[in-house]
């Protein structure tokens, strides 16, 4: 249990215990749990924090070592934007991870045996991809991961290891869930919110600021804004990110990849 967590059970026990010892002071034990909650709530909309329990926000020392870096793509498949995706990572010798939506890749699984083909990797972003994801409690975060984690071992014949929250929000009870299925939290170092954003410079000037080894960038090929073009961003984006790294030295790789200790 990571240090907040144990912080505030005591302090939720420690409530109790002042409170029948002396009911009188009851605003000042309720103001203290409140602040622990607005604290919890505060950690859990942070998508890079780590107080609720282990976050990949960077590569490990031995990928960083190697120069490499991390290229994520969420909410996928998509039937327009997946294919195409494919083929300019191909064209740079580039490998991403797919953090993938369990039902849309049952409606596509010949996208996810095309990543996997091409030596991508496919990790789990959830069953349903929920806007009140962050406010289940431990059944509904084990049914909604679990569900996708079968759901995506029966598509590829692989288990994924890495799982990215929705909009990366959680609340206390994920980590108790990932941690007895096996999986690792994986958020990023630094997003442009493609989603909403659609200047491909201004996503790929985000993307790039102190771009270095260790890197975990993430961008979307579902869900993603467009341009003034009408073409999705990460299409734009993309060809001049993946040079972008080739500039710097750096290798693109799957998160799996980038775990290995070994050269």
């Amino acid at each position: 249990m990571p240090p907040l967590l144990r912080a505030s059970a005591a302090l939720h026990v420690g409530a109790a215990v002042a409170f029948a010892a002396r009911p009188d002071l009851w605003p000042a034990w309720l103001g203290l749990l409140a602040a622990d909650h607005a604290l919890l709530t505060f950690a859990g909309l942070w998508p890079r924090c780590d107080w609720l329990g282990p976050n990949l926000t960077r590569l490990p020392a031995a990928a960083v070592a190697r120069g490499e870096v991390a290229l994520t793509i969420d909410d996928g498949p998509d039937p327009e934007v997946t294919p195409q995706v494919l083929d300019l990572l191909d064209a740079a010798g580039a490998k991403a991870t797919f953090f993938c939506i369990a039902e849309r890749a049952r409606a596509h699984p010949e996208l996810l045996r095309e990543m996997l083909r091409r030596g991508h990797s496919v990790q789990n972003h959830s069953r349903h991809h929920r806007h009140t994801f962050s406010l289940l409690g431990p059944e509904g975060f084990r049914d909604e991961i679990s569900q996708a984690q079968a759901i995506f071992t029966a598509l590829t014949g692989q288990t994924p290891a890495f799982f990215r929250a929705p909009a990366g929000l959680r609340n206390p009870f994920l980590e108790p869930v990932l941690h007895r299925l096996g999986l690792r939290l994986a958020s990023w170092t630094r997003r442009a919110y493609d989603t909403r954003e659609g200047d491909p410079a201004r996503v790929l000037a985000t993307l790039t600021a102190g771009l270095a080894a260790g890197d975990i960038l993430l961008l979307h090929d579902a869900n993603a804004a467009r341009g003034a073009d009408g073409r999705p961003v990460i299409l734009a984006v993309l060809p001049e990110l993946l040079a972008a790294f080739e500039r710097a030295g750096l290798r693109a790789v799957t998160l799996p990849e980038a775990m290995k200790e070994g050269a």
